[in-house]
């Protein structure tokens, strides 16, 4: 399981959470910057922002994943079902 791999290797889900909300602040830096630096004009620094911006869900949703994982002790899915845990006694 990849959750669970990610975990093992030292990923929490505060790590990221974090990549989350920087990936937003980067999403407006990168199309700032693109605005103001690239003659290419407002289209491009929109999809620069759009690309960079849509990590944060990833990112979101990962931290979502480990952070349930870190709570079940090792079951990401059914940890809180109390059908799964009478089947389990």
């Amino acid at each position: 399981m990849i959750v669970k791999k990610l975990h093992d290797s030292g990923l929490k889900s505060e790590h990221a959470f974090i990549a989350a909300f920087a990936s937003i602040g980067l999403s407006l830096a990168s199309w700032a910057v693109s605005v103001k630096l690239e003659a290419a004009g407002l289209e491009r620094a929109d999809r620069w922002g759009i690309f960079v911006g849509e990590w944060a869900p990833t990112f979101f949703g990962l931290g979502l994943a480990l952070q349930h994982y870190e709570q079940g002790d090792g079951n990401p899915v059914y940890a809180d079902d109390p059908r799964v845990q009478a089947a389990a006694h």
